[in-house]
This record gives structure tokens, sequence and C-alpha cells, in this order.
């Protein structure tokens, strides 16, 4: 069968799966079961037996023993009283910044995000703290909402992060490396947020009004912010020096979690167990949508369609600039309708191979493809992070999009100055790895 047919029928496929509205799991299967059985003429007995041994492979995946750990970090310091914590120790130190504690959306999510590993931990956790106390003391209130979706979501760049575990995983890319070349791109991305909140309040200096005086010294500050800071450390620092992998680090940076949160006399039985649900629920969406994907994978393989489509495109004499803006295009689409997670386990079996034999690092698309999964966390009408905000503040999801709208424009501005000078990117993994 020509690929072009093959090509269509399998995104005919995946279209029909998600309109019906079911898992997207168990869509990936049926459509990887499906495809192989009505475009590649497999009997049900030899796609069980390829089903099977795949199931087996990617569930033993060692770098999947990362991912609940770093979610249950998230999840026991989201019941705790760090948020808090931060928001007090940052105050002082942005009092006198043009825009004033507006920033600690920014910086709040940017030190939050390094210990968290999630978008929608991250804008819940500081969001609970900042919007209350922003609100409270005046601050423009669509500033605000916006600002804090756009830092939200650097909870997927900046490491420790699930979906670059999950990218990790699936294109078989340094999981260390990729959570390096996280750094540079998710300080670019803080940098332009809080640029872009300094120029709107010099210019409108009543959406951001003066405060009083704090009496917080900077060494009292600094001790506020000493747990997020310490737990930073602990796990950046292991897998930096190469003393742990990013699995090995996950569970340091959960046992230092509760330790310090049985020093601050916060850890209960109850805390722990509801942190315990909370990680079984991610874990087990995440992890079932990797083995899914892996048989997607699979089938794909199968029936040649990344390595023939990749040729195909590869023929057509498409400028890397031209195809790179076409990907974007793609997963920009694709962030209307899909988590980030699924975006990325349903489109890197096809979208990968076309990436690699254009020429591009796997380990730089890995970034990029993170910034693209990032704006779908404040695209309507499934955009996460504007549904946090949505139960945090009321607004409506329009509202909440409306607000977002420019920091979406800055993470596009972002994800271009990454494609000028992917250095951004892969300079740190090439120092600090040798």
């Amino acid at each position: 069968m020509d690929i072009l047919w093959i090509g269509l029928g399998v995104l005919a496929l995946l279209l029909g799966v998600l309109a019906l509205g079911s898992w997207i799991f168990a869509g990936l299967v049926m459509v990887a079961v499906l495809s192989l059985w009505g475009l590649g003429d497999f009997g049900f007995d030899r796609i069980g037996l390829i089903l099977s041994k795949i199931l087996f492979r990617a569930a033993n995946s060692w770098e999947l023993s990362a991912i609940p750990l770093f979610i249950l970090m998230g999840e026991l310091i989201f019941r705790s009283d760090i948020a808090e914590r931060l928001f007090r120790g940052l105050t002082p130190l942005t009092r006198y910044l043009p825009g004033g504690i507006l920033h600690t959306n920014v910086l709040g999510c940017t030190l939050f995000a390094a210990v968290s590993g999630s978008s929608a931990a991250t804008t819940a956790t500081i969001g609970k703290i900042t919007t209350r106390e922003l609100a409270d003391r005046g601050y423009d209130r669509r500033l605000s909402i916006g600002s804090l979706a756009g830092a939200g979501s650097l909870g997927l760049l900046i490491p420790p992060s699930i979906v670059m575990i999950v990218y990790g995983v699936q294109a078989e890319v340094s999981i260390s490396k990729l959570f390096m070349a996280g750094v540079l791109p998710g300080l670019l991305v803080a940098l332009l947020y809080i640029g872009y909140v300094m120029l709107r309040c010099l210019a409108t200096p009543s959406l951001a009004p003066r405060q009083e005086a704090d009496s917080t010294t900077p060494g009292q500050a600094l001790r506020l912010l000493a747990p997020v800071l310490g737990l930073v450390v602990v796990v950046l620092g292991a897998i930096y020096t190469g003393i742990a992998t990013p699995s090995e680090a996950a569970a340091i940076g959960c046992g230092a979690t509760l330790l310090l949160l049985a020093a601050e006399r916060q850890l209960s039985i109850g805390l722990f167990l509801s942190a315990l649900r909370g990680t079984l629920v991610t874990s087990v969406m995440v992890c079932s949508l990797l083995v899914a994907a892996a048989m997607l994978s699979t089938a794909m393989g199968y029936l040649h369609l990344p390595s023939e489509l990749a040729s195909w495109i590869a023929h057509q004499g498409f400028s890397p600039i031209a195809l790179l803006l076409a990907m974007a295009l793609f997963y920009i689409l694709l962030g209307l309708f899909l988590d980030g997670i699924s975006i990325t386990v349903m489109s890197l079996p096809i979208t990968l191979p076309i990436i690699i034999q254009a020429g591009y690092d796997p380990l730089w698309f890995g970034i990029f493809l993170v910034i693209m999964v990032e704006l779908g966390q404040i695209t309507p009408p499934v955009g996460f992070n504007l549904f946090v905000l949505q139960g945090l503040t009321g607004e409506s999801i329009s509202r909440v999009a409306l607000a977002a709208a420019p920091f979406f424009a800055l993470m596009c501005l972002a994800a271009l100055i990454i494609s000028v000078w992917p250095e951004l990117a892969l300079w740190l993994p090439s120092v600090l790895s040798g």
C-alpha cells in the first residue's frame, strides 16, 4: 500500500479514537492494533505476540522509576507550607523592582519548578498563595493571572521535568543531558517574563502599587527560601555532578523532602497517604501512556511509516527552517486539544525520525518540543494551567486565556531564540558531561 494512504489511514484512526472521547492510552493501543491488522495485514495472534513483548519491555524501563518519585516529591511539597514560605522569602527581594511582588509569580514558579517536574503542580502550588496576596494588595488582576499562567508552565522546562523523562525514554536520549539542556532555556523564558512585567509596570505604574517597607531582612528572606534552595541543590547537584542518575536523584529528593517535613514537624500519616494517592493516580496515567505509545511506535515501525515519511520529506527539498516552522504549528495545534504527555507520546514515533533526517540534534529537539508543549498548557480549550487558574481565581477560561496571551507570545519568542542559537540548549550538557 502507498505510504501516503497508510499515513492517512493511521491519522484517520487516531482522530476517530480521539473524537470518541476514549482514554488516550486505550486509544493508542487500539490504533496500534487496528493499524497492524487493517493496514499491515497482520494476524491477531502475531499482533498479540508483538505487543506483549513491547508491554514487558516498556514497563520494565529503569528510567520510568524517576517519574513516580518526582511526582511524590512535588505532592509532598504541595501539601506543606513551603510555598507560603517561598512567597514570604521572595517578597522583600522583589519589592523594589518595577512590578514589585508580581515577580514572585515568575521567581516562585522558577524555583518550585526545580523540585516539581509538573506544570500543573507548579501553577497550583504557587498560585494558591500569590493569587490571594496580589489581589489583596491591589495588583492588576489580569497581569497577575497572566504571569502565573506563563510562569507555571516552567514546571515542564526547568529540570526535573516529567515530560523530559518521557521524551528521553521514547527518543533514547540521555535524561541527565536533557535536564542540563533545559536550564538555560528555562532561565531565558523566566527573564523574558520578568522583563515584560517590568516594562508593563514602568509604562503603567498603577498596575503594581507601591507597597510599604517590609521588615524582613535579606538574611531572613534567604532562611525562608532555604528549604526549596536546599532541595534544588540536593536533586540537581546529584545529577549534574554525576553522583546519581535521575532515578537515583529522585529517590534522594524524596528522602530529603521527607526529612525536611519531619524536621519542620509537618509530616503526618494523613499527609503522606494523601501524597501517595495523588502520586499513584498521576503515575499510572503517565506510565500507561508511555507503554501505549511504545506499542504505537512499534506498529508504525512495522508499517515503515516513520522512515518512509522521513525519506519522502527529505526528497521534497524543504528547508530546515520551513520544516521547523511546520513542526511548531503542528504542536501548537495539538496543544489545543491534548495534554503535554499525550502530545509527546503520540507524535514522536512520526516526528522524531523526520527531525533526525533533517539534521537536527535530538537533544536540542527535546527542549524545543518541551517549549511547544508548554504553549499548549496556556491555550484553550484544553490548557491545564488555564483550568488550574480558573479554579483558583473563579475567572472564566476565556479571561484567563486572554491574560496569558502575552506570555504565550514571549514563549514563542524563546522558541525562536533557541532555534537561531541552539547553543543555548546544547552548551551546558557539553560542558558538564565533558
